[in-house]
């Protein structure tokens, strides 16, 4: 069942929206050479509760951090450890704040100092395919004209679109229906109405778009093991357009 939001339950989720895109903000400036992902994940949990709100991803179906932290090869679901960034690095932090009972869920991906211009253009890509998809999120389109041209910007480029897992309605749970994927398959095919919020996010790699579930039953890294880049916004769907409500204040 997709929920439509009420204008109450829009106006939560803007402030769940709006506490995870300054955590965001605190977090992106400790991105460099040296910090551990533990740290990250330290700070990021002080930042949400110093802020009111709850990790949403902590606990949630066994997940044991507040945000996702992905280096290099690994797509989605990285747990935050001791390990230390390093020069070229690049890092997707994935993170969610349950705020009074709404949800919102952000992700983007960082250097670590000065990276190679092969890790910088997958980067680019990967962006532009969020603000593809942000542009076809629109009342009236269905969920393929965002999955079709994800697929397309990033095939276009050479680079791998990530098929396993897809971006989700969200707002009053973490994960909601409905599904959003990058690509397009058989699955449903919804049009988008107004007070639909949806998390979108497009996984794309350097290489295949295969991926690997290791061991610890939460990482994911490319077949190949080559980088991959991921960036996510949810946004509400409204009657005179489309509200990117995890956008950074300006």
């Amino acid at each position: 069942m997709i929920r439509l939001k009420n204008r109450t339950q829009l106006e939560g989720i803007r402030r769940s929206c709006r506490l995870l895109a300054e955590v965001f903000d605190l977090l992106e400036p400790l991105v460099v050479p040296g910090i551990s992902t533990k740290e990250l994940d330290e700070a990021a949990e002080k930042a949400i509760r110093d802020g009111g709100g709850e990790p949403a991803f902590l606990g949630y179906m066994g997940y044991p951090a507040s945000i996702c932290a992905s280096v290099n090869e690994v797509v989605i679901h990285g747990i935050p450890n001791g390990t230390k960034l390093k020069e070229g690095d690049i890092i997707s932090i994935d993170m969610g704040i349950n705020l009074s009972g709404y949800y919102s869920d952000r992700a983007l991906t960082l250097p670590v100092g000065r990276i190679d211009q092969k890790k910088q253009k997958l980067m680019d890509i990967t962006r532009e395919c969020l603000d593809i998809a942000i542009s076809k999120a629109v009342a009236g389109n269905r969920i393929k004209d965002i999955s079709r041209a994800v697929f397309e910007h990033a095939d276009s480029a050479g680079y791998g679109v990530v098929r396993d897992f897809c971006g989700h309605g969200t707002g009053i749970e973490l994960h909601e229906e409905p599904q959003v994927p990058n690509y397009v398959g058989r699955g449903p095919n919804p049009r988008l109405k107004p007070g639909m919020v949806i998390a979108l996010e497009p996984m794309i790699n350097q290489g295949t778009h295969e991926v690997v579930i290791l061991d610890d039953d939460w990482t994911v890294v490319t077949a190949d093991r080559k980088p991959s880049a991921h960036f996510e916004h949810t946004v509400a769907i409204l009657e005179d357009g489309t509200e990117i409500l995890t956008r950074p204040r300006t």
